[in-house]
């Protein structure tokens, strides 16, 4: 299960990140060779950052590559460390949880609006929301998880 998430986000962030490469590509072509840049490229560009960064912060997590401040931790107790190791987790468990359910209801708003020059539904964007929110707590239960093990040993 754990490796066809991580599949599914690493191919997710390389489509993405790829898509918005190939968009921002052709809006420089299009402004040096031709008369009119398409209208689509530049909220394609958006959409496809926004992809690549909810694709991709599950993955952050996952291999720890947010910003820690490992100075001031070091200095703490090794009881006060071993209760920051699982607070950290719940709390941000708690609020990727939380955005992941509100995500669902924007989801289902976004679906009788539609995009100004793409006319794709709202929806489509909105997803990203809940892939971000839904993956980084996934990987942050599995992070409690893991403090929690250590704390029983």
């Amino acid at each position: 299960m754990e490796k066809a998430i991580s599949r599914l986000l690493k191919y997710g962030t390389l489509v993405s990140t790829y898509a918005l490469i190939g968009s921002v590509l052709l809006q420089i072509f299009a402004r040096f060779f031709l008369s009119n840049t398409p209208p689509w490229t530049e909220e394609a560009s958006r959409l496809f950052f926004i992809y690549a960064t909810a694709f991709g912060a599950g993955l952050a997590f996952k291999s720890h590559y947010y910003v820690h401040l490992d100075v001031f931790y070091n200095k703490l107790s090794t009881s006060v460390q071993k209760g920051i190791d699982v607070l950290i987790p719940v709390l941000v468990l708690a609020l990727f949880a939380l955005m992941s359910i509100y995500a669902i209801g924007f989801v289902r708003l976004g679906y009788f609006e539609f995009s100004p020059s793409m006319k794709m539904r709202m929806s489509i964007a909105f997803l990203s929301m809940f892939i971000m929110g839904a993956s980084i707590s996934y990987y942050a239960a599995k992070d409690l998880l893991k403090a929690l093990k250590r704390q029983a040993i």
